[in-house]
Parts: C-alpha cells; structure tokens; sequence
C-alpha cells in the first residue's frame, strides 16, 4: 500500500481509503460481515476510513465504530455532516446549530472521543460559510475534530471560503472530496487546480462511476435495473437512455485498454483518478469481500504517459460523460424562482 500527505494536514493517508457508504441498509445489512471488511483493509495497509452520517440514517457510523474498536489509533477517520437527519426543520445543513449538535452524535455512533477529517458533506447556500468555519474552527481548539474539509463544493466556493477564513482569522478547508473518475472528469477544468493552489487534500469518491466501470454493464446486454449501484440510480444504467450511449461505448474502449495493460478495468479506473498530482487518495466503496479484495489487488498499480494518453483519447480531459452528484443539486437550478426576475407590478387603474 502506498501512502500519501493529506494536503497541509501533515496526516499521512494510504493512497486507497476505505468509503462505507454501503454499510448498513443500503448495502450490506449484516453488521458482522461489514466489520470483516473492515478489518482486511486494515491488514492490507489502509489506514484511511471514510463515512457520513446519512449513509444509512447512521448505520454506517455505527458499523465503522463498532470495526475499530481497538485498533482506532491505526485509523485516520473522516465522517460528513449536511444532509437531514430526520423529520423537522434544523436538522440538516451547514449551520453552527447543526454541526455543532451533530457532530456529538457522529462521536457517539462512532464510539470515538474524536474525528481526524470532519467534512460539510455540500454546500448550504442559506448559511453564511463564515459560520460554517466558525463552528469547526470551534470544534477544532475543543479537540473533537483534528481537521476539516468539504466535499463536492464547486470551485468558486472553495475559492470564498478560504478568503473568508484569511479575512475572519478562522480555520480553513483543509480538503475537498469531489466525484472522479474515467467518466467525470469535470473537477480537472478547476476544482483540483484551485485545490493544488491553496494546498488541499483531496479524497475522490465514485472513481467506479457508481458501479459503472466494474465491467458489469455492457452493450446489448441487459440490465438488472433493482439491484446494486443500479436500483440506486436507475437512470445511470439504463440503455435505453439516449445519454448513456456514450457510457457504454467509452466502456468498451477502456475494457480493451484494461486488457492490454493487463489489468481489471476496476484497477485501471482507480489507478487513473490517484495519478492526478492533486489527488492523495481514491474512495472504494465495496458491499462485498469479494469487491474489497478485487480492488486491492490493484492497489500498486500506476499508468504510464502512453496509457494516460489512450484514456484522454476515450474521454477528453474535464469532460463529465454523465452528471456524477446525482445526490444534490443546488437550489439556484432547482428553484424555479431564483432563476426568474420577479413580474412588474400592475399598472394602476
């Protein structure tokens, strides 16, 4: 296993981070197997775990704490905090209120006394970010959290909150985590610049494209619409969607390549996203044993210029074959009114 500094943290973080998000009843429901999983990405060096609050209304926290227990100190933990945690108002966001309610909650599914990477999950753009670092810069001096970062915030608001944080005196944005892979290179157009100019770390998650560079999905053959990453987001898979040709004919291409590089395409799509000199680690995210031990097997694999280049080929540098954040979109676009100047008043009789 290879390891790598996480941005300016000084944390050293294996180049694989074991993501969770299918721990608990969206993927995996038996806690005992999820806990084996964990274990044997520990004993083959990652030392990098990844959760949320949300993955599983909280499962997921659970099951991780329940996998480390005895061996916390080998782990560098990182977990999320934004999206709703129940019914009601103010449970949710990126609000002083929230974070600094949830976090103890995080701390207690976790059965951990700390967080090494504690991240806003996404933006919240009805919360002033100067709050939003004020609360963390708080929990930081409190010794709850050791860092912090966001996840899936678009290049300008990077920019924002660390001209926030110089103005204000507070913490900063340690990391980003933004969706990467063969399929979705958007972020390399100006995410991953804007993080290497203010020396963030950055994980990525979905480098399988949600499932979609397993080598499972093919031309012309059907697919299983209810189960796995499918049932998540059917649209993804569906071949019959017009958008999601050029998916499938990517795929081919780079199975082909996969097999002359002599390599699983899974292997290939990872060590593609780790090759860019902004990333330090690749979220995986198995359901199943097997998943967790076919990725490892990849784990020192490392592209050449040639082969690099055949991806570019396939997929052009910053462009996104698919819209990768199919979890959120930001109320500008989806708030018809916020998009719309208001109607003239009427003109007195």
């Amino acid at each position: 296993m290879r390891y790598r500094v996480l941005g300016g943290t000084g944390i050293e973080v294996s180049v694989h981070c074991l993501g969770t998000m299918m721990f608990g009843a969206v993927g995996n429901p038996d806690h005992d197997d999820c806990v084996r999983i964990v274990h044997a990405a520990l004993d083959q060096g990652i030392n990098f775990v990844d959760t949320a609050d949300m993955y599983s209304a909280g499962e997921s926290e659970t099951i991780v704490g329940k996998a480390l227990r005895g061996r916390r100190d080998e782990v560098v933990l990182a977990t999320k905090v934004h999206f709703p945690m129940g019914e009601g108002p103010n449970r949710s966001g990126n609000s002083r209120r929230w974070i600094v309610r949830e976090v103890e909650e995080s701390l207690r599914r976790l059965d951990t006394d700390w967080i090494d990477l504690y991240q806003v999950h996404r933006p919240d753009h009805t919360t002033d970010v100067e709050e939003t670092l004020g609360a963390l810069s708080d929990l930081v001096r409190a010794g709850k959290i050791r860092a912090f970062g966001c996840s899936t915030f678009p290049a300008e608001e990077i920019v924002e909150s660390h001209h926030v944080a110089e103005r204000r005196a507070l913490g900063r944005f340690r990391t980003e985590q933004p969706p990467y892979s063969i399929l979705a290179r958007g972020i390399e157009a100006a995410v991953l610049p804007v993080c290497q100019r203010y020396g963030m770390g950055v994980l990525v998650w979905s480098p399988l494209a949600s499932g979609f560079l397993s080598g499972r999905y093919r031309p012309g053959q059907a697919v299983d619409l209810t189960a796995g990453r499918a049932a998540l987001t059917p649209a993804r898979f569906d071949p019959a969607i017009a958008g999601n040709a050029a998916k499938y004919a990517a795929v081919e291409q780079l199975l082909a390549l996969a097999d002359e590089v002599g390599c699983t395409l899974p292997e290939l799509a990872v060590a593609f996203t780790v090759a860019h000199p902004a990333v330090a680690s690749a979220i995986i995210g198995p359901r199943t044993m097997e998943q967790l031990e076919g990725l490892l097997k990849g784990a020192a694999l490392t592209l050449d210029d040639a082969v690099l280049d055949r991806i570019d080929e396939i997929v052009p540098p910053g462009v996104n074959l698919y819209q990768p954040d199919g979890a959120w979109s930001p109320r500008v676009l989806t708030d018809p009114a916020r998009r719309r100047r208001p109607l003239p008043d009427r003109a007195a009789a």
